[in-house]
Parts: C-alpha cells; sequence; structure tokens
C-alpha cells in the first residue's frame, strides 16, 4: 500500500519506506498475476526502539507503546509529527510495565493497561494521558467499543478483565485536574469460571436501532448475543447494557472446544467495495474457527444460525512447528495467522496457504493488529516492526468460488469478460445438471458456449419456455449491426411463442371438451349397497373445483404468455422482419398477436384493412386517427365514410393536411347512400374545406354545388347562401354549376348564376317562365348602369304582369317600380278592348310630364345660345392680349436676362427662356413626350418653313406654366435638395 509514511524523500518522516524482504524486483519484470497477495515489509524507522510491548493501528493513527511506559503517537498521513507521551505512573522501577493496548476503529481513543492493573485513557486530541481510577485493578483483556463510533468520547463501552469481567463504562476527556474520566463503571457480566475475556466485539443490527449483536471469547467458549440494550436521552450518562445479560439463558447462543490460552476474537475490515457479509474469526485450542455474521434474522437465534453455518480451520493443517498460534487477524478472504517468528496467510474459503514468511533472523513476533478502516496490516517484534502488503487480494478469489459452485459471488468478482464468461458457462452447465432449465437460458444466453449445442440440447429435452427464454437473452446480446442473425433468432422466438400460445388453448379446449363430455353422477343415499353416499357427494363437488383452478392455471399462464411476447416485440421490434412475421403468424391463426404486432410496428395499413374487414367502424377510426399519412386516409375514406359517415367527417377535420380533392371519390359515393330526409354530412367537411382551410379548389367547389344541388329537398336556401356568398369571387364553374340547377330545377339558383353571368334576359325569362314575378323584378333592376337594358328587361316584367294582372289599375300600380317605363311603353301590351277611361289619369299624368320636359329643354336651349356668344367674344379678344416685361426681368430658371434670347411669358407673369424651358420640361416629363419634344426641335431645324412643328413645340412646352401648373403640383413628393447636390444640402444644415 502507498502511504505517505513511506515516502523515502522526506528527510524528517519517522518511517520511511520498508526495504522488501523480498529480492527486489523491477518494474514489468513480475507480470500483476504473478505479484505475490501477501508480502511482508519491514518497516525502517529514524529512531531506535527498543522494549517495543505492543502497537495498535486504526484509521491511519499509529500508537506504539513500549515497556516503560512511553506511548508514541504517529498520523501515518503526516509522520513527521510525533507525539510522546509519558504514563506517569511507570516512571519510578518496580512500577511495572505496559502489557496491552486497546484502539478504536476512529483512532481517536486509547486505552493501556499494565501489569500492575493500572489503566490509562489517551484521547487523539490530548497529549496527556488520564488515569482510570474507577478501573484499577483490573487487568484489561478485551475492549468493545461503541459501534456508533463517536469522537469527542467514547460513549458506552465494554470492557474484559483478565479474571472474567466484563464491565460498562462511558470514558469523557476532561482538562479540569480533579474530575474522572469515567461518568460511570459497572459490572454487567462475569464469565462462569473467573477465565480471562479474551475477545469482545459489539455490532448494531439493521433498522433495530436499540438492538446490539455481541461476540464473546473466554477459554474455550465463544458467545453470541442478540439482545437490546436500554436507550437515554442525550445528557442522560446511565449504563445501556443494565438488562443486556439479564436473559442469558434465550438470548445467548455459543459453541464450545477445549479451553486455550489464548481465545482471540478477530473481525474483518470494513469494506465500501465488499457488498458481503463481515466475517469472524476465533482462534481456539482446535484452531481457527470462523464464519460470516449475517444480519437476519434480528432475534436470538442469529447466533445458531451463524454457527451452523461456521467451520473450523485446524491448526494441524499448518505446516509442523513446535509452536503454537498466537495471534490472528482477518482480511477480506484470508486469516492472517502468527506463530512465533511466523506469518501465515490461509485462504478461509478454500483452505489453502497462499503465504508463509518467517524473520530471517532469531527475533520474534509479539502480535499482529490491523486497521479495520483501511484495511492494513501490521506485525511487530520488540525493536521492529513490519507491514503485510496486500496487492489485489480477490483477484483469484473467483475461481474458487467458481469450484465451489457458488456462481453469483464468482460473477460478481470476476473483472474480464473471459473471467465473466467463464464462470457463466460454469453455471449454466450446474444449472443444466440439476434440471433448472429455465435459470440456465439466462445465464448461457450471456455466454460464449456454442449456440447450437445449447439449442439442441434444450430441444432434444423438449424444454421449448426454456429455449425461447434462451434465444431472447440470445438476441438481446447481439449487437444491432448483426442484422441477419437478430432476425433470425427473432423470427424463430416468435415461432415459439405462437405454438406456446397454440398449445395451451388446445389444452383449455382439451379439458372443457371432456367437462361437457362428462357422465352426469347421481346418488340415491345408499351407493354400492354400503350408505357410502357421503363421500361420494364429496367427489361430486371436489370434481369442479379442482377442473377450475386448472383453468385458472391455464389462462393465468397463457395471460404470462401473452403478455411475454407483447413485451418482446415492444422491445425487438426493429430485428423482425415484417413480411416473416406475418406469415409466421397467420400461419398459426393468431389474429390478435397478429394485430398487435401490426400495431407496435405501426402498420396502420394493415391494421385497418383488418378491423374493416370486421366491420368495425369505430376501431378502424381509431387506429386512423393516430396515423399522420395522408394516403392511409384516401385509401380507406371510401368505405369508412359510407358505413359511419359522422365520425368519419370529425376525423378528416382533424387532419388539416389532407387534400380535400382526393377525399372527392369517396363524398361521392357516400352522397348516393344518403336517402331522402337525411342530412348529407359530407356538406359539413366541404363546407369545413373552404371555410377554414381556405381552399380555392374548383372541384371541391364544384362538388360542393353538386351535393346542394341534387339534395332531395326542394330548399335552395343553402346553395343560394354559398353562390351569394362566392358570388365576387367565384371558385366553381358557373356552366356547370347552371347545368346542375337546371338539372335538377333549382331555379332560383339558376336565376341567380344568370344574373352573376349577366345574363339578365335569361334570367329574368327563367322567373317570368316559372310566374315568379317578383324575382323577375329583382333581376331586372340589377343592371342599373344599363338604363336601355334595364327598360327592355322591365318590358318583359310588365307585359308578363299585364297579362296576368286582371285589373288595369294594380297593373299600372305595379309598374311604378321602374322609373323608365312610360305609359306609351305599356299601351301595346294592353288588350284592345281596354276602354281608356280605366288609365286616363295616367295618361293625363304622362302628357303633363310630357309638357313640363319641353318646356326644360327650351331653357337650356335659349341658355346655350347665350353662352355661345360669350365664348365667341372672348375668342375674338385674345388676338389683342399682351404681356408687359421688364427691362431687367430675368428667366425663373437660369436667372439670365430675359430679353437675351427668344423667352415665353405665362399669363401668372412667369417668364422662361426658350430653350431652358424646353429643357426642363424635358427633365420632368416622361420618355414618349421627352422623345417627342426632341424630334419636334431635330425636325425644325432640318426644315425652313417649319411652322407646324413650332406650333406644336409651342403647345407642348408652354401648354401650362412649370411654376405653377400641373408640374409643380406633380412634384411636391421630390425633395428641395439633392444628395448628389452636397453645397446646397450643407445650407439646410442646422
Amino acid at each position: 500500500m502507498d502511504y505517505p509514511v513511506y515516502n523515502g524523500s522526506v528527510a524528517t518522516d519517522a518511517l520511511v519506506a520498508p526495504s522488501a524482504v523480498l529480492s527486489p524486483t523491477s518494474p514489468g519484470e513480475l507480470d500483476e498475476e504473478e505479484v505475490p497477495i501477501f508480502a511482508l515489509e519491514r518497516v525502517q524507522l529514524q529512531f531506535q526502539i527498543s522494549s517495543l510491548a505492543a502497537m495498535a493501528v486504526s484509521n491511519n493513527i499509529l500508537y506504539l507503546a513500549v515497556a516503560s511506559g512511553r506511548i508514541l503517537r504517529i498520523d501515518l498521513n503526516n509522520p513527521q509529527d510525533i507525539d510522546d507521551v509519558e504514563l506517569p505512573k511507570l516512571k519510578a522501577p518496580g512500577t511495572g510495565s505496559v502489557k496491552s493496548i486497546f484502539l478504536d476503529p476512529t483512532g481517536s481513543h486509547l486505552l493501556v493497561t499494565t501489569s500492575t492493573a493500572e489503566n490509562f485513557y489517551l484521547n487523539a486530541r490530548s497529549p496527556r494521558s488520564k488515569h482510570l481510577s474507577r478501573m484499577k485493578g483490573n487487568i484489561i483483556s478485551a475492549v468493545a467499543w461503541n459501534p456508533t463510533e463517536p469522537s469527542s468520547s467514547t460513549k458506552e463501552i465494554l470492557i474484559g478483565t483478565a479474571d472474567g469481567k466484563v464491565i460498562e463504562t462511558y470514558i469523557e476527556p476532561s482538562e479540569e485536574f480533579f474530575k474522572r474520566e469515567e461518568r460511570f463503571s459497572r459490572l454487567v457480566w462475569k464469565v462462569p469460571g473467573g477465565l480471562p475475556v479474551d475477545g469482545l466485539y459489539v455490532e448494531l443490527l439493521p433498522g433495530k436501532p436499540d438492538m446490539r449483536r455481541l461476540l464473546a471469547s473466554s477459554g474455550g467458549r465463544l458467545w453470541h448475543w442478540v439482545s437490546r440494550i436500554v436507550r437515554h436521552t442525550p445528557g442522560d450518562y446511565s449504563p445501556a447494557f443494565t438488562k443486556f445479560f439479564d436473559d442469558y439463558e434465550t438470548a445467548a447462543v455459543h459453541v464450545d472446544y477445549n479451553p486455550a490460552p489464548r481465545s482471540i476474537i478477530a473481525i474483518s475490515p470494513d469494506d465500501e467495495n465488499f457488498s458481503d457479509d463481515k466475517s469472524f474469526a476465533w482462534l481456539n485450542d482446535a484452531g481457527i474457527y470462523h464464519g460470516k455474521l449475517y444480519t437476519a434474522p434480528t432475534t436470538p437465534e442469529l447466533g445458531a444460525v451463524i454457527f451452523q453455518d461456521s467451520k473450523l480451520y485446524p491448526e494441524s493443517n499448518l505446516p509442523s512447528s513446535s509452536s503454537s498460534i498466537t495471534s490472528i487477524t482477518l482480511s477480506k478472504y484470508h486469516a492472517l495467522i502468527l506463530r512465533n517468528n511466523e506469518i501465515i496467510a490461509v485462504n478461509l474459503l478454500d483452505n489453502t496457504i497462499i503465504f508463509d514468511e518467517r524473520l530471517p533472523s532469531s527475533d520474534n513476533f509479539i502480535g499482529i493488529t490491523s486497521d479495520i478502516k483501511n484495511s492494513t496490516y501490521w506485525a511487530y517484534s520488540a525493536d521492529s516492526i513490519f507491514e503485510i502488503a496486500v496487492t489485489d487480494e480477490d483477484r483469484d478469489i473467483w475461481r474458487i468460488y467458481l469450484e465451489q459452485n457458488r456462481f453469483d459471488e464468482a460473477l460478481r468478482l470476476a473483472r474480464t469478460p473471459k473471467e465473466q464468461d467463464a464462470v457463466a458457462i460454469a453455471n449454466g452447465e450446474f444449472l443444466l445438471q440439476n434440471n433448472s432449465f429455465f435459470e440456465a437460458a439466462n445465464v448461457l444466453g450471456k455466454s460464449s458456449k456454442p449456440f447450437e449445442s445449447v439449442a439442441i440440447r434444450f430441444m432434444e429435452t423438449k424444454k421449448s419456455d426454456a429455449l425461447r427464454r434462451y434465444l431472447i437473452v440470445k438476441l438481446s446480446a447481439y449487437k444491432p449491426n448483426h442484422v441477419m442473425q437478430r432476425t433470425m433468432l427473432a423470427s424463430w422466438i416468435v415461432e415459439l411463442f405462437m405454438e406456446k400460445m397454440n398449445s395451451l388453448e388446445d389444452s383449455m379446449a382439451t379439458k372443457e371438451s371432456e367437462r361437457t363430455t362428462e357422465p352426469e353422477i347421481k346418488t340415491n343415499g345408499t351407493a354400492n349397497g354400503n350408505g357410502d353416499s357421503t363421500n361420494e357427494t364429496a367427489m361430486l363437488f371436489e370434481k369442479p373445483k379442482k377442473r377450475r383452478a386448472s383453468e385458472n392455471v391455464a389462462d393465468a399462464e397463457l395471460k404470462r404468455v401473452r403478455d411475454e411476447f407483447h413485451e418482446f416485440v415492444v422491445k425487438h421490434k426493429n430485428a423482425l422482419d415484417r413480411d416473416t412475421v406475418y406469415e409466421i403468424i397467420s400461419s398459426h391463426g393468431r389474429q390478435e398477436e397478429l394485430l398487435f404486432y401490426a400495431n407496435s410496428v405501426d402498420d396502420y395499413s394493415y391494421v385497418l384493412s383488418y378491423w374493416v374487414r370486421l366491420e368495425k367502424w369505430n376501431e378502424a377510426l381509431h387506429i386512423l386517427r393516430k396515423q399522420s399519412e395522408p394516403e392511409i386516409y384516401y385509401k380507406y375514406s371510401t368505405v369508412l365514410l359510407v358505413n359511419c359517415a359522422k365520425e368519419t367527417v370529425d376525423t378528416w377535420m382533424r387532419m388539416p393536411d389532407l387534400a380535400p380533392r382526393k377525399l372527392i371519390p369517396a363524398i361521392l359515393s357516400y352522397s348516393l347512400t344518403v336517402g331522402p330526409g337525411e342530412q348529407n354530412l359530407a356538406i359539413r367537411y366541404l363546407l369545413y374545406a373552404i371555410n377554414s382551410l381556405k381552399s380555392k379548389d374548383s372541384a371541391v367547389h364544384n362538388t360542393l354545388i353538386s351535393l346542394y344541388a341534387s339534395d332531395k329537398s326542394k330548399d335552395e336556401t343553402a346553395l343560394l347562401e354559398y353562390l351569394q356568398f362566392h358570388d365576387l369571387e367565384r371558385c366553381y364553374d358557373t356552366d356547370f354549376a347552371l347545368r346542375l340547377c337546371i338539372k335538377h330545377q333549382r331555379v332560383q339558383s339558376c336565376i341567380f348564376i344568370y344574373s352573376s353571368m349577366g345574363l339578365y334576359e335569361e334570367a329574368v325569362d327563367l322567373a317570368i317562365k316559372n310566374d315568379n314575378i317578383e324575382l323577375a323584378s329583382v333581376v331586372a333592376d340589377r343592371p342599373s348602369d344599363d338604363a336601355p337594358l334595364r327598360k327592355k328587361l322591365w318590358l318583359r316584367v310588365a307585359q308578363k304582369v299585364i297579362n296576368k294582372e286582371h285589373g288595369i289599375k294594380s297593373a299600372i300600380e305595379f309598374l311604378k317600380r321602374c322609373e323608365l317605363l312610360k305609359i306609351e311603353d305599356l299601351l301595346p301590351f294592353f288588350p284592345d278592348f281596354v276602354v281608356i277611361d280605366d288609365f286616363k289619369e295616367e295618361i293625363c299624368a304622362a302628357l303633363e310630364e310630357y309638357s313640363k320636359n319641353i318646356e326644360l329643354l327650351r331653357k337650356e336651349m335659349d341658355e346655350s345660345a347665350q353662352t355661345s356668344e360669350t365664348i365667341r367674344a372672348d375668342i375674338a379678344g385674345l388676338g389683342s392680349r399682351f404681356a408687359i416685361v421688364e427691362p431687367g426681368e430675368r428667366c425663373f430658371i437660369c436667372s439670365y436676362p430675359l430679353l437675351s434670347r427668344q423667352f415665353y411669358v405665362f399669363p401668372c407673369q412667369h417668364s422662361f427662356h426658350g430653350d431652358c424651358l424646353v429643357k426642363k420640361i424635358s427633365e420632368i416629363s416622361n420618355p414618349r413626350v421627352r422623345r417627342r419634344i426632341a424630334e419636334l426641335q431635330l425636325d425644325a431645324q432640318k426644315t425652313s418653313a417649319g411652322g407646324a412643328l413650332i406650333d406644336e413645340l409651342d403647345a407642348m412646352v408652354a401648354a401650362e406654366c412649370i411654376l405653377c401648373g400641373p408640374y409643380m403640383i406633380n412634384s411636391v413628393d421630390e425633395p428641395f435638395v439633392y444628395e448628389k447636390d452636397e453645397a446646397a444640402a450643407a445650407e439646410w444644415e442646422l
């Protein structure tokens, strides 16, 4: 073990690197497998010691006790700091010497006993020892430390003495001179016969805070107690073991051997990585009695269980020697035995000796000790200290467990895959030999044992359940890239599942058949002449009970296998070939399993077809709702809509990704099945597609019109509402809609379509044809911007009204609704026999209106003649119009004197040079005007007689003033200063 204590580079260390007794070996010379597990290494000290009486190590704190009364305390984590403590009562000659020391597992509390029965206490935080006055006269031979491992005080501990007493005490260090460290000291038990108490050990029991386990040894007897302590509240320093030993007969279990000079108890070290129970060893006259410290049951019977499983390692198995064992300690798996100048390590699992080392000199060992917190082991003589170095103690333990058929422990300790595989193979073979086939399948499935041999073994023994389990475990062991192997195994497993379920159902069917064909048992009270009718009646009721129990077992087994199959499919569906599985399951007629597999692999097409074949429409729709692939919806749209319309439409409306066009065949097929008076539910989906999905597809709109038009009822309200709503943006084919409406005699809809197409005459004619005068009047008013057409339409309506109405008055009153119709327009439609007196008032009113119109026209003619005269006078005055130009007048564009060249003057008094105006007009005009101005200028230069060209150019250039005419208004969105004119822009900066 590598401790700071062994750092040889620290010159001030109290302990330096050990010099191995074995010959030095360079790294790499030996493999790890060849390095000895145990090695005895001398610890070289930087100071001399002699007459070493005792040594103890706990929690990396080392105590050396010299016979003269010096105690050396060394923290192995900081070995340069050494505490040297004197025992005051041993300074004078003849006052005795140190006999033994006892250190608690935390390294915080040390008890020292002397040959003169003086006892001292040393705390790890104190540089001075304290005399234990209450313990005077008792030579301490064993200590059971408190299992709660306190640090500031010992709490309740048990002390065994050389005269057979067990004393409970509580030691708490104090700085007060006259205050005793022991809060109490009380005798709680005495060994029969007064033999020395050589071993004590107290331990907690899991889940039982007030229960303790106690091991005690004396002479040739080992006791095991399980009893209850007295728990106290904080601050109460009363004894806890006062009643622990009261029930000796029931709470204690003991084992006896011949009395021995030493009866030592050793406990294996603490190890968080070691999950097994602790071990104990008891040195007695016959050898080493060892076993496991089980923690259950937490009753006095626990001792009997432990002793029943414990074993004795006879001392005679050790190499022959004239010396007996003087001390022992335990590692995880070995007993370290001290015998004179020899240390032996015995494997307690198989009783083999793996280490036997002697001191190279005639020096003899005094004792052996261990640090149970850090799993370090030490031996010492009068002038030397040795560490028993441990290297990889558990590396070969798995082999021992394997030989003992303890496969779980062997597998836990096997490190490499090769070792784990060897354990699995051996375990599997062992289980097969013991007919534990199912357990063997679990184990062998994880091993490298040839697949063929294992499978054939199960098949020969007809263990199909074990074979199925083996294949499942084997399948889980294959990596995903082993596609072929995984597929073959998975297919075989499915086959075995089907065979098992069929076998169970056949067995159940057979039992049912036997039950129905079993003859009825009748009793008449005197069967066989013996009067034994009671037994027959009991049998009559007993058989059905047994039969029902058998049926229940078979049902439970079938359910378990089916659940196992479901679990297998869900877990390994990626390893299954879909077509192969369908073929296997179908060949066995397992429809329920087939459906489950299809659901598991999301094969909705198969599941849907299955439910559709069974006409289970709700189940089919339930599966369909889980699907997001539109093609599945299209495929089964017709059959589902025809048989379950409402739910199908609801399902479609939950899937906005569907293309309504592809559902039209299903909708049309369904519409053929809708009877008179029934609601066409497909219309709801089409309205959803148009209004919510905003479909502009003409096929969808045409389908909706078709459904409205072909409806068995005569009500056209829904169709008219649709046509009116979509009048502005028609997504349907008007010709198709018109043909449908004509075919199904939807008159109002036909009239509306005619009107929307601008065919008002056809609309009015159709309304008149169907005697719908009111609708014809409405249509006749629609062409409001075409008065002649409107009048024409109204004349047709008037003709129908006059021919229909028997009373002239009512006909005339109706025709007043159109202001375009005059009485003279209506006269041709009246019958020849009509008397003029019937509409005399209308004729008079018409004549008066004509007179007013003639007078109005005369006034308008007079006003027009006056206006003409005024215009002629203005034209005559234009020839003498002039403008005054001042001598200093400048061009409003270039700011040069105006009279310097040809110029234009506008009535608004703005004046421009001719070339400046032409250039400006060209800049602000569109390209067409710009090109025309350039053409006129070029043509005027080429010809000398350019009067007409000049006039056209003047008309284009001088039509309006560019500063106060339309040009200026159109330039309102242009900036005053352009970015490229940096100087001007700078002037506008704030």
